[in-house]
């Protein structure tokens, strides 16, 4: 509840520092290569631990939403400045309505905010039947997406543009990679992937 009331301060321990107090600035380690297969090139912000694993949660599930500002700073280092078209992995409904709108695509539109050159494309849904993911592993991740990625709406590609996926946390590479076959079925190449957090290693 103090959460929701006095939202100002550090985003992982709410610290009168504004958007990190020092010790959650240093224990956000930085942004590194996530090597997956079938993955596009993958740059994730930080490790699904410490002072990012706090901020991701309470910004989540805990209905902190102006921590997608600080957030999407930390995502963007992976834009290069080029144009870009960031498209948000899909959420599951009945979470996103359970977390007052699709978090993945408010990160997306915060991380692309006076970027000129880069504009959001929520096209991705996901079908019905696609179960929560949390306490499934790796197999049961895929099989559990498959097929049930779809394009909502065309992608309408812009000449030089990048395409890139944004997600929220990478564990398996499962959703990634449902949404790379979903797009490539369209004709559309994914040329990279910005995650949040890198949980690779959980399931």
């Amino acid at each position: 509840m103090t959460d929701l009331v006095l939202p100002a301060g550090c985003a992982a321990c709410s610290a009168p520092e504004s958007p990190w107090c020092p010790a959650c600035a240093a224990g956000l380690a930085g942004p590194h290569r996530v090597d997956l297969p079938g993955l596009p090139p993958t740059l994730a912000a930080g490790r699904y631990a410490g002072p990012l694993r706090t901020a991701l949660l309470r910004y989540k599930e805990r209905g902190r939403r102006d921590l997608s500002a600080p957030l999407a700073v930390l995502l963007t280092a992976g834009l290069s400045g080029a144009p870009a078209d960031l498209v948000p992995a899909p959420s599951r409904a009945a979470a996103a309505r359970a977390r007052g709108g699709d978090h993945v695509v408010r990160l997306a539109r915060a991380a692309a905010a006076g970027r000129a050159g880069v504009r959001v494309v929520p096209v991705l849904g996901l079908a019905r039947g696609a179960a929560d993911s949390v306490g499934l592993d790796a197999a049961q991740r895929t099989a559990n997406l498959r097929g049930r990625v779809h394009l909502r709406a065309p992608l309408r590609l812009r000449p030089g543009t990048d395409v890139l996926l944004v997600d929220d946390v990478v564990t398996s590479g499962a959703t990634l990679r449902a949404a790379v076959g979903a797009l490539a079925a369209a004709g559309v190449r994914v040329d990279g992937a910005l995650v949040l957090c890198d949980a690779t290693g959980a399931c």
